[in-house]
């Protein structure tokens, strides 16, 4: 028994022994259970303080090895080899060794199933006025746990499926788009194996290149019923001029000697008379056809030695033959073959020909290339998915854009049945002509229409690019593996880059408040977090022949002229920006990544801080979206 123990129980004793001064020894007894109960007060308290303070700490450690973790030991099965380390530093940061006069620190940390990390913090406080009584110490033990999860949350990705995608970044054995389809596939296993039971994600896709692909997601009343296309139509024949054939007209008696009247002819040509030969003369050829009818090697022109005037305008004449008086045929082909029959009364034929010619008229059909108005009913089952965009104006002050009037940008405005302005057009690439552009890159737009004799002007099914509609986007909605898979198969690179088509239509799919309104809703009183996952591997690199969103640009001019004041590229990014303005004022978190290229300040200044990566390859682009994973999870003590 310990010696201050000892002295107070004979102390005690000798007190109720003693009669005298009753009253003092009284008041002295209940000071001690006093001072026991002061002195377990003080004890206690730095107890309950080392027990908060190390509940702190333990959580501490715990959420930040958690969240060195990551998700993407969800997929890779790989855990980092600091995490332990970076845990055990936090837990040391908020709880140092010897704090409030503690002993025996200790801190262990265990990886869950489930991907969430227990921890067990231990430390002993030492008592001071309890250990009158037998208590020198006090243990104090903690748990936690740190668990990452996932509210309700809605993933929008706005793929860039340009042409270049096709291409390989420097460190990488696949195409960029072999990569990022690989990453999505990983991201979207993060996620689903983090999120908590009743807990809803879904995903959407919006790939975009010169266009996008949405027709499958609109309402046959959000489309306009007639819509005018830069296209042409017949316009009647132009008038020709007379133009005649050239000939050779030769042709090899019975003896095999060749005969000419006359070679090449010129313009206008003529058939020449041919002189008379000697009745022994025996003048032979293939067998001509019968004087009465033509067929299809031969067409007759005359059966008399009238000159012949010609055949009807328009009409080529390959093979013709004429029957004169005397009974006898000649025919010439105007390949340059001629020849006779033997002649069937040798001393009363004179082979003679009047001066023949034989004319052609070059008329030819007249097209009228102009917008052009078309009936779409159809355009489910004609068009190719893509739209063209509904009604938007030049935009001259980018600080103050009018929204009533670019429909375009207002993500949120549904179509009025019946208002063509608030509708979307669908594309028709086949009947799109350019006028007055070449195939060959000469010529040069004309906005006004023409008639011409002219065949053709360019078209933009002629370059793939220049008419490229991607795989259709996607609503979103809860996925699995399989379901992600397939849909990713379906995309492939081609087209150019028009950012703002991407961020337009990756809001509009997204938004709480616009077009998909009732399914975007949030769900059992719980607020969804919504996401936009932007992601290029290129600049802005739009093409003035290019046939997209906004019909042929200088031909439309519906946002952009050749003359604007602002180049082409410049409006398609500054459109972009205000495009991700809108979107943002959804409270939607916007994400960009750049894939192999650097991203520029619009893009920057779209996503901003902490928002935007850059990613040189497929490794980079991996940690790029399991950092997004992260953010998006809700880190979280769950213990």
């Amino acid at each position: 028994m310990p010696v201050t123990r000892r002295l107070a129980q004979i102390w005690i004793k000798s007190l109720l022994r003693d009669r005298g001064g009753n009253t003092l020894a009284l008041i002295a007894a209940a000071l001690f259970p006093l001072l026991a109960l002061l002195g377990g007060g003080i004890d206690m308290g730095r107890s309950y303080l080392s027990q908060s303070r190390l509940q702190q700490a333990c959580d501490a450690g715990v959420l930040a090895a958690r969240k060195k973790l990551g998700s993407a030991v969800v997929t890779s099965g790989i855990i980092p080899g600091d995490v332990a380390a970076t845990g055990n530093r936090f837990f040391n940061l908020n709880f140092r060794d010897g704090a409030y006069g503690t002993t025996g620190r200790t801190f262990a940390m265990t990886l869950e199933s489930d991907y969430s990390i227990s921890g067990e913090a231990h430390v002993i406080v030492p008592t001071t006025i309890m250990t009158l009584f037998g208590f020198s110490e006090m243990p104090i033990p903690v748990k936690c746990q740190a668990k990452l999860n996932f509210a309700n949350t809605d993933i929008m990705f706005v793929l860039d499926t340009t042409g270049s995608m096709a291409e390989t970044n420097a460190g990488d054995n696949v195409p960029k788009i072999d990569a990022l389809k690989q990453v999505v596939r990983d991201f979207h296993a993060q996620i689903e194996g983090s999120k908590g039971p009743g807990t809803r994600v879904r995903y959407g896709f919006v790939p975009y290149s010169t266009n996008v692909n949405v027709g499958a997601l609109l309402k046959d009343d959000w489309v306009v019923n007639n819509w005018t296309y830069q296209s042409r139509e017949n316009f009647g024949t132009e008038p020709g001029t007379v133009q005649d054939y050239t000939y050779n007209d030769h042709w090899t008696d019975i003896s095999g000697s060749q005969h000419s009247s006359g070679a090449g002819g010129s313009y206008p040509a003529t058939f020449h008379s041919a002189t008379s030969e000697a009745a022994s003369a025996f003048w032979s050829c293939d067998t001509p056809p019968p004087a009465s009818n033509s067929n299809s090697a031969y067409t007759l022109i005359s059966t008399t030695s009238e000159p012949y005037i010609g055949p009807p305008a328009g009409t080529k004449i390959t093979k013709h033959y004429r029957v004169v008086t005397t009974g006898t045929y000649f025919w010439v082909e105007l390949n340059g073959q001629a020849c006779v029959t033997k002649k069937t009364d040798y001393n009363s034929y004179t082979q003679e020909f009047d001066q023949i010619t034989i004319p052609y008229t070059n008329a030819a059909q007249r097209y009228r290339y102009a917008p052009i108005a078309s009936d779409v009913h159809n355009w489910r089952s004609e068009s190719n998915g893509c739209m063209e965009e509904r009604d938007t104006y030049e935009i001259d002050d980018w600080t103050n854009v009018d929204l009533s009037r670019a429909l375009d940008l207002d993500i949120d405005t549904v179509p009025t049945v019946g208002d063509p302005k608030t509708q979307w057009r669908p594309q028709y690439p086949n009947i799109i002509f350019e006028r007055s552009m070449y195939g060959n890159n000469n010529g040069s737009f004309t906005p006004a229409p023409v008639v011409t004799t002219q065949s053709w002007f360019f078209q933009p099914g002629w370059i793939s690019n220049m008419i490229t509609c991607p795989a259709a986007a996607r609503k979103l909605s809860e996925m699995d593996a399989t379901q992600i898979s397939s849909y990713l198969t379906s995309v492939a690179p081609g087209g150019t880059t028009y950012h703002d088509i991407g961020m337009i239509w990756g809001g509009r799919l997204l938004s709480p408040a616009g077009l998909f309104a009732a399914e975007n809703a949030n769900i059992d009183g719980k607020t969804t977090s919504r996401n936009l996952i932007f992601l290029t591997d290129g600049q802005t690199e739009p093409y003035d022949i290019a046939y997209g969103a906004y019909g042929v640009e200088p031909l439309d001019q519906r946002r952009w002229k050749a003359n604007s004041p602002i180049s082409l590229t410049e409006t398609v990014e500054k459109r972009f920006g205000v495009a991700c303005a809108e979107v943002k004022k959804r409270n939607i978190n916007v994400w960009v990544i750049g894939f192999g290229t650097t991203l520029n300040p619009v893009m920057t200044g779209c996503a901003g801080p902490g928002h935007f990566f850059e990613a040189h390859n497929a490794a980079e682009l991996q940690n790029v979206f399991s950092s997004i994973a992260a953010h998006l999870g809700d880190l979280r003590i769950s213990k």
